[in-house]
């Protein structure tokens, strides 16, 4: 249950309102934020050299490390200028971004006490992220600190915060959307292009970031184990199966009734002919969305891999 921001009065609580009101002029839908947390999740896991996407896989330095990248990447996207003894000035008014992974866990030096701190939190395998905003008042200080003196908001001062996104939804990682068991086998392959293959074949009707890819194929050129000449493209297409990328084919995502990919995405899709005329026509025939255990019984289409016509 979402607790409502408990809001005092004062000056202090208006400059809480008016670096709200800078932030959310700036990404009105959280959509931004939601991108760099996104961003700095893949940035850590370092997937394409290291094969891990799950947080639990991470060093405990790099996990400490996620809180900097998230500042860092945070002022990269919004150009914020950087404050006097806090990360960023925002509205003319010094906040210090802090992450945490886990909701109240922001740990607060004595700097910025007495500054506003937007403090951020989220978890990948919920694809779910919070970020807001509060003074950070000598009252609202738990008792006791480590050995950097620093210190973490009591229940007072969590109460306090002025959430601007609440469990907003995270851009998924399909390595854990998928069963376990099912991970183990796309990773269980000494090709990388055979685990791009079954990470397509598993995730069918799923969006896949090209980060999953490259986790998956662990190659620097995972994007060519996509396409035909070799890549899952042309393996999956004997099974009925088409990956439709975002940059090239969201309408034909839309007219299949699957989620729709964004640029750096893709959609892998059974098809099948369709009797109807719903449906988009590839290679001269109306094609539909395979139905749970339904035989495909024909390969799928061959679809231009930089466009297709509406139809």
């Amino acid at each position: 249950m979402i607790e409502q921001p408990v809001l005092f009065d004062g000056d202090e609580d208006r400059d809480v309102e008016q670096v709200a009101a800078e932030l959310v002029r700036l990404d009105p839908h959280g959509s931004r934020w939601a991108a760099v947390i996104r961003h700095t999740y893949d940035m850590v896991y370092n997937g394409q050299e290291t094969g891990r996407y799950r947080w639990d896989q991470l060093m405990k330095t790099e996990k400490t490390h996620f809180g900097t990248l998230f500042e860092i990447n945070g002022q990269r996207e919004f150009q914020f200028e950087g404050g006097v003894t806090t990360d960023y000035r925002i509205a003319n008014h010094q906040v210090d971004a802090k992450w945490s992974q886990s909701m109240g866990g922001w740990m607060l030096p004595p700097e910025v006490f007495g500054e506003i701190a937007l403090v951020a939190t989220g978890s990948d395998e919920e694809a779910r992220w919070s970020l807001g905003l509060v003074r950070v008042r000598e009252e609202y200080r738990r008792e006791g600190a480590n050995r950097d003196k620093k210190s973490s908001l009591n229940r007072r001062g969590r109460s306090a915060i002025r959430w601007l996104w609440r469990g907003a939804q995270l851009r998924p990682n399909v390595l854990l959307q998928l069963p376990m068991d099912v991970v183990y086998h796309v990773f269980d392959s000494e090709s990388g292009t055979e685990r791009t293959h079954r990470l397509f074949r598993a995730a069918e009707g799923r969006i896949v970031h090209r980060n999953s890819v490259a986790t998956v194929s662990r190659q620097l050129d995972h994007q060519k184990r996509v396409r035909y000449n070799g890549g899952s493209r042309s393996k999956l297409k004997a099974e009925g199966i088409i990956i439709l990328s975002g940059t090239y084919h969201s309408h034909i995502a839309a007219q299949l009734g699957v989620p729709i990919p964004r640029p750096d995405e893709y959609v892998s899709v059974r098809v099948v002919p369709s009797e109807d005329e719903i449906g988009p026509v590839m290679d001269g025939v109306r094609w539909r969305r395979a139905h749970p255990g339904e035989v495909v019984a024909c390969a799928a289409p061959l679809i231009p891999e930089r466009g297709l016509r509406e139809s």
